[in-house]
Parts: C-alpha cells; sequence; structure tokens
C-alpha cells in the first residue's frame, strides 16, 4: 500500500506499484526517493493539526546512500511558526549524536511543492526506531519495578546529557517521546519543540564540564511557550523553559511509569508545592523518591543543575538504597545507639571498630548532618559531618557535593548561596568551579575581594579553563579595567578554541572601544564562521557594523548594522549605530527612527550611554 502525500486528497490509498495517486494525480514518489507505506498516527483533518507522521520507504541518498524503512514528518500549513519549528528539528537532529535519537542529514529535509496548488509540504525524514512508547509499554506491562526504572532513567538521562551538550533542549518529554526498542534500549523522538541553548545560557546553568558561570553582556535568552500538560513547568508554561524544565517533564515521567497513575491525579503539597505521590509507589526507596523529587522541584534552581549532576547522584544511589534500608532497620539502629554512646564515653576506640561499622556509623552521621543543615541546625550539622569524615574521609566529597546542591538551590539568594559555597570549598578546596561559581555570586553582591580572591584561586587550579578566563574578563569588563578584560578574553579563546565565541564576541567590542577597528572585525569574522546561534550572531553583526563604520564603510557597515537587528530586534547598540550610519549616508528621515528607538530601548552598556548622550546634546542645542 502506498500514500498519497496530497492532505487534501479523497482517496489517499493507492497500490504498491503506482506512480502517481489514482484520485488526485499527486507522484507517490517524491524527492526520487521516498514512498510513504502508512501513517504512524490517524489522518486528521482538523485544520488546527499541522503534521503527519508516515513510515517511508527511503531509496537513498548522496548522504544516507542505504535504502531503509524511516520515518517522515510532513508540515501541512504553511504557518511560519511551524516552519522555524521544523527547521530547529532539522537542526537539532543533524547535530546531535547520540544512538538514542533519530539520526537525520541535511539532505533529508526538502520542500514538496504540490502541482496545481500553492500549497507546499515541508518534510523531514528520520530514523526509525522499532518497538513500543513508554504509554503503550505501561498499558501493556503495567507499572515499572526500582530496578528497571533505574536503568531506564540512566538511559534517559545520558541522551539528555548528549542533547543538553548538543546546545538543545527537548521541551517536551513524556512516555508518548520514549520508544522502548527491541534491544531494550530507550530513544528520545520528536524533537519538534526542541530548542537551541545560547552559548552564554550554556555557562550560566553548567554544561559545559559541570561548571556554572555567567551571564556575558551580550546576550538575552528567550524561548517560546510548548509541551504537555502535566509534564510541564510553571515557568515553561510562561514561555521561559530551561534545560531543567526537562528534567521537570523526566522526573513526572518516572511517577508514572513506578505509580502507573496518571501525574495528573496526584495532589500537591500546599506549602512546599511538590507532587504527593510516593505511597503509590511503596517499592521505591527514599534516595530514589527524593532524586525524582528534586527532578520535579516546583522552581529550576532547586533542580539538578545539569545532567552530570543527575547521573552521578545515580551511581551512588543502589549503595544509598541499601544503606537507606540498613540503616532504617531496627537493629542496626540499636547498634548504632549503644556504639555512639560507648564511643561518645571514650569505652570503644573508633580505629577498631571494622571497616563495615565504619561506613555505617559514618553515612548515619551524614544522614543526620543534613537533616540538621534542612532543620536550620546549623552548628550540630557540623559536628555530624565531622563525625561522618573521622569515620570515613571519603565522605567528604559527599558533603561537598551536598553543599554545592544548596548552593545551587539557592541563586536566587545570594547572600545564602554565597555561604554555602564556601561550605562546599571547606570540604572541597580543590573545586575550581565552586570557586569560580562563588565569583560570581560575589559579583551579585558587589564583594569584589571575594569575586577576585575566588577568580584566583578557581585559575591556579584550572589554569586551562576557558570557562574561567572568559568569566573573570566580563568582571573586569563590568568594571570598566577594560586591558584587564581583554587579557582574559585572549586567554578564553585561546584555551576555549570552537567554544569560545563569547569571549571573541566580547572581545571584539572591546576592541572597537579601544580604537583597533581592524582587529574588531576579523574577530567578529571568526566569531559568525563558528556560530548558529542567532542571538550570537546579532551581537557579532553588530560589532561588525560598528568596525565596518569606523573604517568609513558605510554601505557594509549598514547591511551588517541591519542584519544584527534583523535577529535582535531589541539590541539598543544596534540602533544607535546604525542611526549614525543611516545620516552618514544623507537618510535622515530613517535616522531619526533609528535615534528614537536608541534612545527607548534599555541597555547598560557605557559606549551606549555615550552615543545617547551626544545626540541629546546635539538635540538640545538645536531647541
Amino acid at each position: 500500500m502506498s500514500y498519497c502525500i496530497n492532505p487534501f486528497c479523497t482517496q489517499r490509498h493507492n497500490s504498491d506499484d503506482a506512480e502517481q495517486c489514482a484520485t488526485c494525480g499527486t507522484p507517490l514518489l517524491m524527492n526520487g526517493r521516498i514512498r510513504l507505506i502508512r501513517p504512524l498516527r490517524p489522518l486528521d483533518r482538523d485544520p488546527d493539526c499541522y503534521t503527519e507522521v508516515f513510515l517511508v520507504d527511503d531509496l537513498g541518498s548522496r548522504w544516507h546512500p542505504v535504502r531503509e524503512t524511516r520515518v517522515m514528518k510532513i508540515l501541512k500549513w504553511k504557518e511560519p511558526k511551524m516552519i522555524e519549528l521544523m527547521r530547529r528539528e532539522v537542526l537539532a537532529l543533524q547535530v546531535i549524536n547520540h544512538p538514542g535519537v533519530p539520526n537525520s542529514t541535511w539532505d533529508d529535509y526538502f520542500i514538496f511543492p504540490l502541482e496545481n496548488s500553492s500549497l507546499e509540504l515541508h518534510c523531514l525524514v528520520m530514523q526509525y526506531f522499532e518497538g513500543k512508547n513508554l504509554e503503550s509499554w505501561l498499558k501493556d506491562y503495567g507499572k515499572i519495578s526500582q530496578k528497571l526504572a533505574l536503568d531506564w532513567l540512566k538511559q534517559l538521562v545520558s541522551i539528555l546529557d548528549t542533547v543538553h551538550r548538543s546546545t538543545f533542549f527537548h521541551r517536551d518529554i513524556k512516555p508518548e517521546n520514549i520508544i522502548v526498542q527491541d534491544n531494550s534500549k530507550l530513544a528520545l523522538v520528536d524533537f519538534g519543540g526542541a530548542r537551541q541553548i545560547t552559548d552564554t545560557f550554556l555557562l550560566k546553568v553548567g554544561i559545559n564540564g559541570g561548571t556554572s558561570t555567567g551571564l556575558g553582556s551580550e546576550r538575552k535568552y528567550k524561548t517560546t511557550i510548548l509541551g504537555t500538560p502535566g509534564y510541564s513547568p510553571l515557568e515553561q508554561i510562561n514561555g521561559q523553559a530551561v534545560i531543567q524544565s526537562d528534567f521537570y517533564a523526566l522526573g513526572r515521567t518516572f511517577v508514572y511509569l513506578v505509580t502507573g497513575i496518571s501525574v495528573i491525579k496526584f495532589k500537591t503539597d500546599e506549602f512546599t508545592g511538590r507532587l504527593i505521590w510516593r505511597h503509590k509507589a511503596p517499592h521505591i526507596d527514599k534516595p530514589f523518591a527524593k532524586l525524582l523529587d528534586d527532578m520535579m522541584a516546583p522552581f529550576p534552581g532547586e533542580r539538578p543543575q545539569n545532567a552530570q549532576a543527575i547521573l552521578q547522584r545515580l551511581e551512588r544511589l543502589p549503595l544509598q538504597s541499601k544503606l537507606n534500608r540498613i540503616v532504617k532497620s531496627k537493629p542496626f539502629q540499636f547498634s548504632a545507639f549503644i556504639l555512639i554512646l560507648l564511643c561518645s564515653f571514650g569505652i570503644y576506640n573508633t580505629s577498631s571498630l571494622p571497616w563495615v561499622s565504619k561506613v555505617w556509623l559514618s553515612n548515619y552521621f551524614l544522614s543526620q548532618g543534613k537533616k540538621a543543615e534542612f532543620e536550620n541546625r546549623f552548628t550540630d550539622a557540623q559536628k555530624n559531618f565531622t563525625t561522618a569524615i573521622k569515620l570515613n574521609k571519603s565522605v567528604t566529597y559527599q558533603i561537598s557535593a551536598f553543599y554545592f546542591e544548596q548552593a545551587s538551590r539557592n541563586l536566587p539568594r545570594p547572600e545564602v548561596a554565597k555561604k554555602y559555597y564556601q561550605l562546599t570549598i571547606k570540604f572541597n578546596p580543590q573545586d575550581a568551579d565552586s570557586y569560580n561559581n562563588l565569583a560570581l555570586v560575589c559579583q551579585q553582591l558587589s564583594d569584589l575581594k571575594c569575586v577576585e580572591r575566588s577568580y584566583s584561586s578557581a585559575l591556579k587550579l584550572k589554569p586551562n579553563s576557558w570557562e574561567i578566563h572568559y568569566s573573570l574578563g566580563s568582571f573586569y569588563d563590568d568594571q570598566g579595567k577594560y586591558s584587564l578584560a581583554v587579557q582574559q578574553y585572549q586567554l578564553g579563546i585561546k584555551k576555549g578554541g570552537n567554544a569560545s565565541v563569547g569571549a571573541i564576541n566580547n572581545l571584539s567590542r572591546l576592541e572597537n572601544r579601544n580604537g583597533e577597528y581592524i582587529k574588531a572585525e576579523l574577530l567578529a569574522q571568526q566569531g559568525l564562521q563558528k556560530t548558529s546561534d542567532t542571538m550570537m550572531q546579532a551581537a557579532l553583526y553588530k560589532n561588525l557594523g560598528w568596525s565596518l563604520f569606523e573604517q568609513k564603510l558605510y554601505v557594509e557597515a549598514k547591511n551588517n548594522l541591519e542584519k544584527s537587528i534583523e535577529l535582535d530586534p531589541q539590541r539598543a547598540d544596534g540602533y544607535c549605530l546604525l542611526a549614525q550610519t543611516q545620516e552618514v549616508l544623507g537618510e535622515l528621515d530613517s535616522a531619526k527612527l533609528s535615534w528614537e528607538t536608541c534612545l527607548i530601548l534599555n541597555s547598560s552598556q557605557p559606549e551606549v550611554q555615550q552615543w545617547r548622550q551626544q545626540v541629546l546634546q546635539r538635540l538640545s542645542k538645536i531647541w
């Protein structure tokens, strides 16, 4: 059976050997290679349904030379927003390289024009995963065990780690978009809502190497509303999705998998906003349930900050779960109580305790320390942590990780985050990322000595970290110490290579400020070759236009500044520079409009303030 691609065709079924649709005459072989086999979801004539998905026979192409059964998504309507989303999906599938994500090559996206019609169908071909989605799987087999849940969660977080490191996040994780393949491996599909992450946003949330650096002065982060009720967090519903939104959706997916109950049927705690679900999954140990709760926390800052943080916790979970069952057992608690009494009176020397007993006791004090910290009994927390370390030094890193997590949760309150980062460093003074994050928090608090000390310590531990050099450069830039900022940006570019586009952009801007216009031009051109991110391109085109304007290449300057504004209409500096360029070219009416926009838009950049002051002085003389 062959299907006709024309959504308006009244009879789309055709025989296998047909070359054209018997009803409407549309060719059944598209782009010289694709034949529709059958729809993978019901063909819906609802005008609000934008896409159709088919299983297809792909004869192969130059970039995909193997004949294969694949999937094709077809966009039925010429709606600009939907075309943009499909193009994002095309880019995502070409960039992300993971066996659990559909592969797609550059010639797998094409436009198929319908004969005798103005309609053009946007088509995307991708890999087909044989298997069931988790919604269907759950209906057939019921809720899953903890062992299977751990295996599946680890697989999916590993996929998300690759997705996020490829500068994308999914935005629509749910059981229907996860496939259990015949080899028991999972695949994540439907990247139609995928969003690309800006370079600076990557730095902020800590994707690159688990670090967390600050937002550059040239960037803004925007997103659009997509998702599924029950699986989308509040920030995504409000159009402010972040990578932690994926973790929220994944956590809720697993609540559904381990309980077999739709997440919309669970109540939430009226004080904490957290889902009340554990009573429906008694087979899930508390440490694992705690991880899922943290992934579903109401606010992004309370969730794990990147996929690596989740994977690290998953590695510890089997041991934690066994210890949890042992520690909670009455025989162990009684034995621990007796041992603690003996130790406190000096009757029993801890050095003579068997290793297993030390580990049990250490984990007991560790849990008591965490409990005390949550209850704001800070002195008790420190005492318990100190005792845990004496019994087992390896828990030092767990305590440091605990405080790092607390710091990340409290980023909206920088004074609290600062305290926790300092405690993180106390228990692990070799953690460069903690020093780097402490520096960023101290910048918010205007504690400049703390900033400089923290960056100095971070660079001693990781002198080749381009992210730290970039962050330090941004700090000097904000302080007006431009020569020092230039040095740090140059080091960031040298050590970061293609990843350091943010440093290239900021250095190009400073070279313009310093009058080194040819250097600024070359840097902007270099940056444009390294990034496909729209907002970063806008900043680089602005810097390129600035350098060309100062070199009196006004037409070229105007073209690049208009490109910058087209990509980011909120750039005040772009309008200020365009206004000056239009004045030189004699386009005075256009220049007037550009100056008005320059004066209205928000900007804290010193050059923008300087340009505004100049034009206002000119106006005051006229008046």
